[in-house]
């Protein structure tokens, strides 16, 4: 696969279940010999011998079955972090359930068709499953979840073929009775059902990193965990989500166990992204799951306060959802001389950049509306001024390890407002 970036987080595959298992065509036990009164003895043994045939409840014969085919079942596993190999091998089949061993008379030592095993399809965890129509069939948004996509087959019957004066005696024993050649057909196992799935990866994360190109995503997630992302001096070095796990807060003690995150690097924006440009559209649907937003920006830039505005008029256009949650700007390489300078600057620039609430609250019209106009009033688009500003901005150095703690400290309070917030998290349409 030459570019797996393009393929690691969407695959069409086609999983089919097992087949039932057949059933057999038995002939009925010998019951019309009469013992005789050397046999008189063994007369016990024989009744035992006849009673010993599977009986139901009301006293009816229990014909062996065919095993029941394998299911197909879609799980979240953690040990998967991408959807490459799906790419390798398209087709999942389950064994078929086992055939009744047997083609004789029947007797008590018959036992039904072996049930052949669930197939287990491992995805990774943050996985939508889709059917061929473009319906959700399971999100697959937490360790362990799973789906059942295919239905094994039901295992085929097995008839008694009897003479044909036995038939009436034989059927007030069961309803399993040949009566022509065309009831065989009962004896054969069902089909499996084959479907098409459509898988698409979101990555599920507390904490999403975004930024232009070469702004330092990849290297902050190295340096606050234990991921190794690829870094290097050239633009689009991630080409895939890098994932990470950032340590709780010390500060709460035992507490600090339940305030771990995931943090994941996505792909540089460039303007024009939402449109597909650069490698921004394929992984800004991965944001979906966060619930904090941090900005990362290159403080030594030529215009940094008009590479922040690219990256969030590219959120807006792609989903305004994204800009409604809590979000952080980090300010990275200070320790540049340029960057150093105007850092204070740089700040109050981008605080000034959106509102509190209360300046985009709609006001009521002085104007009374005609009885003949419409109900509907065509609102004015949003734009970046009206959104909520940043939490909060943070001047680091994360190559030097300058004001590392700092920013820690803003990402973790950004992250408990979102605990402590009654509301729920507004998960926006996938695209």
């Amino acid at each position: 696969m030459k570019e797996p970036h393009k393929y690691f987080d969407q695959v069409f595959i086609t999983v089919r279940a097992g087949d039932g298992g057949h059933g057999a065509v038995l002939n009925a036990p010998n019951t019309q010999k009469q013992p005789t009164k050397q046999d008189q003895k063994k007369d016990k043994d024989k009744s035992k011998k006849k009673s010993s045939l599977k009986r139901d409840f009301d006293g009816s014969l229990i014909l062996p079955m065919g095993g029941h085919g394998g299911d197909v079942v879609i799980y979240a596993d953690e040990g998967k972090d991408t959807l490459l190999d799906f790419h390798n091998k398209g087709k999942y089949i389950a064994k078929r359930g086992g055939n009744v061993n047997a083609m004789g008379v029947l007797s008590s030592l018959l036992r039904n068709g072996i049930a052949a095993p669930t197939l287990r399809i491992p995805v990774p965890v943050g996985t939508v499953v889709k059917n061929k129509r473009g319906k959700t069939l399971a999100d697959l948004a937490q360790p362990g979840d799973e789906v059942l996509v295919a239905r094994g087959g039901q295992g085929g019957i097995s008839l008694l073929e009897v003479p044909q004066h036995q038939k009436k005696r034989m059927m007030s024993l069961t309803t399993s009775v040949m009566r022509d050649e065309s009831d065989k057909v009962l004896v054969h196992g069902q089909p499996g059902e084959e479907i098409k799935l459509e898988l698409i990866l979101r990555v599920v994360a507390d904490v999403g990193l975004v930024g232009l190109p070469n702004a330092g995503k990849s290297t902050l997630l190295a340096a606050i965990t234990l991921a190794k992302p690829d870094i290097a001096d050239y633009p689009f070095t991630t080409l895939m989500p890098n994932l990470g796990r950032l340590g709780g807060d010390p500060t709460l003690g035992a507490g600090m166990y339940s305030s771990e995150a995931t943090l994941a690097d996505l792909p540089g924006l460039i303007e024009g992204a939402h449109l597909g440009k650069g490698l921004g559209r394929n992984f800004l649907r991965h944001l979906r799951r966060t619930r904090v937003l941090v900005h990362v920006v290159d403080a030594a830039a030529e215009n940094p306060v008009n590479d922040y505005r690219t990256v969030r008029e590219e959120l807006r256009m792609y989903n305004p959802e994204y800009l409604e949650r809590p979000y952080i700007i980090v300010l990275n390489k200070i320790d540049l001389p340029e960057a150093k300078d105007r850092l204070s600057l740089l700040t109050q620039e981008i605080m000034r950049i959106g509102n509190n609430g209360t300046a985009s609250e709609p006001k009521p019209s002085p104007e009374v509306p005609d009885e003949s106009s419409s109900d509907e009033v065509d609102m004015p688009e949003k734009t970046l001024e009206d959104y909520p500003p940043p939490l909060s901005v943070v001047g680091v150095s994360v190559l030097k390890g300058i004001k590392i703690n700092e920013m820690l400290k803003e990402i973790r309070a950004a992250l408990r407002k979102c605990t402590d917030s009654n509301e729920p998290l507004r998960v926006p349409p996938p695209p």
